[in-house]
């Protein structure tokens, strides 16, 4: 899910209708009530040039093995190297 205005109470539509605020949260909300390590990677821009991310999501106790992804993943993309065309 890429950014949206401040302004915006709460996304109503992504991939379809929501019919309420925490639709757009259930992608991280079970990891995060299981007590998962979860890793959010920035990964990139889409066309409009706003951020987008990666979430890396491991077993329990697995603090290491996901930040070794993060990190592997960050080397094999270059994406610390790209800047967003909004920053001319």
């Amino acid at each position: 899910m890429f950014p949206f205005d401040a302004k915006l109470h709460w996304p109503k539509e992504i991939n379809g209708t929501m019919d309420t605020y925490h639709r757009w949260m259930e992608v991280v909300v079970g990891g995060t009530l299981a007590g998962l390590p979860i890793l959010n990677i920035p990964a990139g821009f889409g066309s409009t040039g706003l951020p987008m991310g990666l979430q890396v999501m491991g077993r329990a106790q697995a603090d290491l093995s996901v930040l070794q992804v993060g990190y592997a993943y960050e080397r094999a993309s270059g994406y610390t190297k790209v800047r967003s065309a909004l920053l001319g």
